[in-house]
């Protein structure tokens, strides 16, 4: 899906490769149903599907932003990284339901 306001462009496609986000050396998520989202001015953000994330690991933040194009993004931390991944519950584009990226 595509959507544009003025040269600024969002695409997300089913990725082909495999994803496997570490921090620290742990594995927070491993994934081969990602969603990678090229966006204008944006390096590629790959968005994982939630039952490939270890949600155990992670927290939920009061941290809420909100994008035009996406939509109201809610955040989740781990005990040294404040905000280090998040989601889209209710996307405007053909994000994922629930799947999360990482900072």
């Amino acid at each position: 899906m595509t959507k544009g306001l003025k040269g600024h462009v969002i695409t997300v496609e089913p990725s082909d490769r495999h994803v496997r986000v570490l921090h620290d050396g742990q594995v927070l998520a491993e994934s081969d149903g990602a969603l990678v989202l090229h966006e204008t001015g944006c390096p590629d953000r790959f968005y994982i599907p939630l039952q490939d994330v270890r949600v155990d690991l992670l927290t939920p933040s009061g941290t809420h932003t909100h994008c035009p194009f996406k939509g109201d993004a809610s955040y989740w931390s781990l005990p040294d990284a404040a905000d280090l991944v998040w989601a889209y519950p209710d996307p405007n584009l053909a994000l994922s339901r629930g799947g999360l990226s990482e900072a």
